[in-house]
Formats: structure tokens, sequence, C-alpha cells
């Protein structure tokens, strides 16, 4: 194989998660290399605070949504993937350019078949504006203090968790946005905020069972990613995170039968370096098993790009694992811009209901 396929393959399995809504040049030529992916995030301030700020909610446009979509798409001459956080109670990224979705509290009144349409009108609006990735449901089922996942997850009842969450994939999916149930295998209790700490999930059987029952069911759904957590768990792996460790993802993928797109947490994390480089920490994510690994923009695109291909050279990193992770990253964008292509009927926000119509993206 050619070094132009391998750095390029390089490129197609990082997703630069960026805060604003234009592409710099970094973004630009990471695009035009090879890259299909980025994520339209939140900044530190928004991310603790649960909501986009005010500044933002006033300023941003659906329009200009769809614009970054467009030249994300233009300068990868490829679909790509446009991922928000877009959370159930948690951090809602297109804030009120969508159909909103209740708080927490209020899901578990909700009938299941409820939940699926309030799902699909919100992920039908976002489709119109070239989102075709939500990092989200958030799984986790919490039994105990976790401010990472404060006001972000859906409670302590694994039945419920599941019942919510399958409901808001389905209705998601159904609009033709891949839905990412996260954080595998389950974080019920963390004591730091894993973003800037070395975090650790106590040794609790119970707890992991109710968790990989949960992404059981998600998976039984047909949720289309997953994406594995950012702390160690001892019993599976007592050096790497979740989202670096082959054991880890090796039970999901083998035990668990999940065939869909991994996606890592975000690498910059304090508990997923554990002191390691980031280029280094995007290696064993690949290694571990990972597709797509979510990076800062600002981390340094061309340098972990390179570093994946010399891995390759070098004999540290498989290159056929490489290409596959790559063709399956292309693979689902391509099949989420054929799913509009072939005729997506969305919803959009009328006074007095939604009007529901076919849309080409």
């Amino acid at each position: 194989m050619s070094h132009d396929e391998l750095q390029r393959a390089a490129r197609s399995v990082l997703m630069p998660a960026i805060t604003g809504l234009a592409l710099d040049e970094p973004v630009r030529r990471h695009l035009q290399g090879g890259g299909v992916s980025v994520l339209l995030g939140e900044t530190r301030e928004e991310y603790l605070a649960r909501r986009m700020s005010f500044e933002r909610r006033r300023e941003e446009t659906d329009a200009q949504f769809s614009a970054i979509a467009r030249e994300a798409a233009l300068c990868a001459e490829t679909p790509v993937l446009i991922a928000v956080d877009q959370e159930l109670g948690g951090i809602q990224r297109l804030h009120s350019l969508v159909p909103g979705m209740p708080a927490s509290a209020e899901l578990t009144h909700m009938s299941t078949e409820d939940v699926e349409s309030r799902s699909y009108e919100m992920a039908s609006s976002a489709r119109v504006m070239g989102v075709n990735l939500f990092l989200a449901p958030i799984v986790d089922v919490v039994t105990g203090v976790n401010p990472w996942l404060h006001q972000r997850n859906l409670g302590s009842d694994p039945a419920e968790v599941a019942r919510i969450a399958c409901a808001f994939i389905r209705g998601v999916q159904r609009a033709g946005v891949i839905a990412t149930a996260k954080h595998f295998p389950g974080h019920p209790q963390l004591e730091q905020d894993p973003a800037v700490e070395r975090v650790t999930v106590a040794d609790d059987p119970a707890a992991l069972s109710d968790g990989l029952d949960v992404f059981r069911q998600v998976i039984a759904a047909g949720v289309g990613a997953i994406m594995p957590g950012p702390a160690v768990f001892p019993a599976l792996d007592p050096y790497r995170s979740a989202s670096t460790s082959g054991a880890v993802i090796g039970l999901l993928r083998d035990a668990l039968g999940f065939e869909g797109l991994i996606v890592s947490d975000d690498l910059d994390a304090v508990s997923i370096l554990r002191g390691n480089s980031i280029a280094d920490t995007a290696v064993a994510a690949l290694n571990a098993g990972a597709h797509l690994l979510l990076v800062s923009a600002e981390a340094g695109l061309d340098d972990i790009s390179r570093a994946i291909v010399n891995a390759v050279i070098n004999g540290g990193l498989d290159a056929q694992r490489l290409l596959a992770a790559a063709h399956k990253v292309r693979a689902q964008a391509r099949a989420s811009r054929a799913q509009v292509d072939s005729g997506l009927y969305v919803s959009f926000p009328v006074s007095g209901g939604h009007l529901t119509r076919r849309v080409m993206i």
C-alpha cells in the first residue's frame, strides 16, 4: 500500500473537535488530507455549565450549521460525519435550534412511544442542518457520586435507563442521525472528573453487570456507535482506560457482539492519556480496536496522523487494522449521506406544530 493511502487512513480515523462554527486552516487541511469527521463541540465552561452560553444561543443559526457541514464536505470531497453532543438531560449543543427534549426527571414519566417521537423530531431538525452523528445517549447507570455525569445521566434504574435510551436511539436513527451510546462499560460512581484527573472505577461486579446489561439492550436496539469511557476498570484492565483497552473493547465487540462504530472518548482527557503523549494514546486506541478517535482540533492533527503512519511503518500498529478502521468510518459517513439521498423526511418547527417534508442535503 502507498504512503499516501496510509496518510489518508490516519486522517480518516481522527475526529477533531472545534468549539466554534468555522473551520480553521489546520482542520481544512486535515479534511483535504483524508479526514471525514468533525465534532462541533463546546467550550470547557459550557461543558461544566451543561448549557451553551447566552451569546452562542443568541447568535448561532441553523444556517451556520448547514454552512459548516457543506464546507467540511467540500474540503473532504466526500460525505463527512458532523457530530454534536446532544444529550438527554445534559449537554445539548444545538440548544433552541431544534425541538427540545424534556429533562431526565420528566422522561421517566413519558411513554416509550413519546420519547421516540420527540427524539425523531429533534434529530430530524438536526439532520436538515447537516448534523448526522449524536454523541448521545449517555447510558451509564449512575448509583453514587459522579460529578462528571451530574445532570447528564438518566438515573440509577438500569431498566429505565435502557427504556429511555433505546427509544431515543430508535427515534434519532429513524431520522438519519447515528446515535452513540456512552460510556462503555458504564461508570456508576466517580469522585473526580476524568478530564482533569486519573480515575478508576471501583470493582463492583453487580454494577458492572447492570451496565453491561444496558449496553446489551442498546445494541439490540440497533445503536450505530458506542463510546468507551475514560476510566480504568481494574477487573477488566488495571492499566488502560476503557478507550484504549483491548480487553474492554474486546468485551464490547466479542462478548456483546457489537459490530458498529467504536468512537473513543476525548483522547485529551487526563484519565485517558495517563501520562502518555496524545500520539501514543491514539495508536493505543487503534490497537485496542477503536475506529474513530476524538481529539481536540488544537492537539496537533498533523503530528498525530504522522505518528499513526509511523506506527504502521515501524510495526507498532497493524496496517490492516488501520485501514479497516478508516473503511468503517468512511462507510458510516457514506451510509448517512445515502439515507438522505434516498429521500429523508424531516420535520420543521412551525407555529402550532411541525411541518414534515422531504429534503436533500
